[in-house]
């Protein structure tokens, strides 16, 4: 398995408009973040967990010509706002992506995108097969192309946010509660992706710290933070503070034979 952090920002991005604190004027490669997103790709399959605003930049600085299907974790903007951009894949493979959804992302997808969902199917529209993500989903996971992949249920203040287990991987991002039933499911898991937007307590998000014990609990061999925002500090430094095990994660970092 290869997965590709293709952006490891939160939903303002870094740098964040109008804003000259360090982080944001930093040169440093690794400071700059596209919003979150994940390439993964096991076997011939690829699928990306999330299209946010960057989707379409994402696609095209890692050169990826073929999409099987998409999945996505919440219905925020920063997560489904690039959907549009799948046009290029459905003209390329001459079929409607497969989409993995809740029932509160579709209805988003449905609202943001109605035009993609009329009678009319000419190839300047978006073309996709939603895959509605219930009960059944959640208690006993679901395939893409034979890939197996896990419902990994989390908290974002109220709201419903899905984390995926793929074999050895979990991805979660937006998450400030795991409930003990989704932690039985990370048992075993070798690496894990998963969010931290700050050092200061936030009501919808983990700390830093919080998320630093959750990673404690899981036990992965590697784990990777992201969805980080500019109030976390400069890579580098963030990176000289973090245990042993645990990463920095940046855009286009490659993590591979998961």
């Amino acid at each position: 398995m290869k997965v590709t952090l293709l952006g490891t920002g939160t939903s303002q991005g870094i740098p964040v408009i109008a804003c000259k604190c360090d982080v944001c004027v930093s040169e440093d490669s690794k400071d700059k973040r596209l919003r979150s997103s994940v390439l993964v790709q096991v076997k011939g399959v690829t699928v990306v967990i999330d299209t946010g605003p960057d989707f379409r930049m994402q696609m095209l600085r890692n050169e990826v010509i073929n999409l099987d299907a998409i999945v996505y974790t919440h219905e925020h903007k920063d997560h489904v706002a690039g959907m549009d951009d799948v046009r290029a894949f459905n003209q390329k493979q001459s079929k409607a992506m497969q989409v993995w959804a809740n029932e509160a992302v579709e209805m988003a997808l449905r609202r943001d995108f109605f035009y993609a969902f009329g009678e009319e199917s000419h190839g300047g529209l978006p073309r996709v097969n939603i895959n509605r993500l219930g009960e059944d989903e959640l208690n006993n996971g679901f395939k893409i192309k034979g890939q197996e992949w896990k419902v990994l249920p989390v908290k974002h203040a109220s709201m419903e946010v899905f984390g995926f287990r793929i074999g050895d991987f979990a991805y979660i991002t937006d998450v400030n509660l795991i409930p003990e039933k989704t932690f039985d499911k990370l048992a075993g898991v070798k690496v894990m992706v998963i969010s931290a937007l700050r050092k200061k307590s936030h009501p919808s998000h983990y700390s830093l710290a919080q998320v630093l014990e959750v990673i404690d609990k899981v036990g992965a061999e590697s784990s990777y933070l992201t969805h980080l925002s500019h109030l976390i500090g400069k890579h580098e430094d963030l990176q000289a503070q973090l245990p042993k095990g645990v990463y920095v994660g940046w855009d286009g970092c490659v993590i591979e034979n998961v």
